[in-house]
């Protein structure tokens, strides 16, 4: 059984082969796009990693700072200090933009943190930390940036110092780590022109420029040419502390709303992936439908072109489970060197898609038996057609 359908691969192996190449670079789309998914899972759980925080303090009845905007007193994080097990706090706020270099323009999550606090890059790859309060930059190596380039942000040059890896935002988009105050300004303060203009119209408001409360005109511009805001404050905790308790007493005392890490987990994978979860699992279930017409026909059409071959095997008293095996079998051929195909392709262009396309052994076990299931059901077909051959026609009957 298996010799008469090796020969009968080896008699058209070059259409056979020609056959398992395209189907195998439709089963490397259908892995790329369950290796996306994994891959937005993955820079989901490393986006939560940076800088080892174990609370997010966020504005109350906001879903934090990756979901929603959020807006917190940069003072807070005094308050929360003094919170029994809170052992470190940081502040960080955060923006997607596009900066220019040298190069034209890169859309990045500008992240602006406080060196030495939660927030800051796990770790570097090359160069240095930020050692200087401000212009200075460290970028994720996926923005294409390099180590020493000056960049621009807004109305002023930053030096990449230093350099980190799989460090993007929920959207993908890398980060670029730069200190907070620098990046406070870039997010909450107007361009030059509109703070003239905002101090023209508080000069000329009687409520802020009265001559018998001197100082308060200076005051109210002042705090216009200043912000006091960030996105989020991330939490340390002591070793020994409950964070549950700990979140449940900021939420009541502090009247802001502080997330776990469970909690993000739940709101990065739930909320924010969702949908792209769905609309891969749609792409999915096409692909495999597609893949099994695909492949139902083309055994088809090769049962079609063997009528005379099959009917001279019946004739000869091959018996209907000997023609419907070696059919079968030419089936899974066809998928095992579809899937060999296919997990070489996905590998390959993995590293040049836009988004992080993790690729997990179990899938791949999966995905090859899934190949090999979805071959043998599209063989039922084939298999049908063979059996109602009459033996006469090998003969000419």
């Amino acid at each position: 059984m298996i010799n008469l359908a090796a020969r009968d691969i080896l008699h058209g192996w070059g259409k056979f082969v020609f056959t398992g190449v395209g189907l195998g670079l439709l089963i490397g789309v259908t892995l790329s796009m369950a290796g996306i998914y994994r891959g937005l899972v993955d820079d989901g759980k490393a986006l939560l990693a940076i800088g080892g925080a174990d609370l997010w303090v966020v504005q109350r009845d906001t879903l934090g700072p990756y979901a929603e905007p959020s807006s917190v007193r940069d003072d807070a994080y005094r308050s929360l200090l003094g919170i029994p097990g809170v052992a470190a706090a940081g502040n960080v706020t955060y923006l997607t933009m596009q900066i220019e270099h040298a190069r034209g323009e890169v859309r990045v999550m500008l992240v602006g943190f406080q060196p030495g606090h939660p927030g800051e890059p796990g770790y570097l790859v090359a160069g240095r930390p930020i050692t200087r309060s401000h212009y200075e930059a460290i970028a994720d190596m996926r923005s294409g940036l390099s180590l020493n380039e000056r960049i621009r942000i807004r109305r002023h040059e930053y030096a990449v110092v230093g350099l980190t890896r799989r460090m993007v935002s929920s959207g993908g988009d890398p980060m670029l780590f730069v200190p907070l105050k620098d990046a406070q300004e870039v997010q909450f303060l107007k361009d030059n022109d509109a703070l003239v203009n905002e101090r023209a119209r508080s000069a000329a408001n009687p409520a802020f420029n009265r001559p018998g409360v001197p100082g308060l005109l200076e005051a109210v511009q002042a705090s216009q040419t200043n912000s006091h805001q960030v996105n989020v404050v991330l939490l340390r905790l002591a070793p020994d502390a409950d964070e549950t308790r700990v979140a449940e007493q900021i939420r009541r005392w502090k009247h802001l709303e502080a997330y776990t890490r469970a909690d993000m987990d739940e709101i990065l994978v739930a909320k924010l992936i969702a949908t792209s979860a769905r609309q891969i699992f749609m792409f999915l279930v096409i692909l495999s439908v597609v893949s099994a017409t695909i492949v139902a026909f083309i055994i088809y059409t090769m049962t079609l072109n063997k009528v005379r071959e099959i009917a001279v095997l019946k004739l000869i008293g091959a018996r209907n489970r000997t023609i419907a095996l070696m059919i079968l079998q030419q089936a899974l051929g066809l998928g095992v060197i579809g899937f060999i195909v296919g997990r070489t392709a996905a590998a390959l262009w993995a590293p040049i898609f836009p988004k992080y396309v993790l690729l997990l052994p179990g899938d791949a076990v999966r995905g090859a038996l899934l190949v090999l299931l979805i071959c043998a059901l599209a063989s039922v077909v084939a298999i049908r057609a063979a059996l109602r051959v009459d033996p006469a026609a090998a003969i000419g009957g």
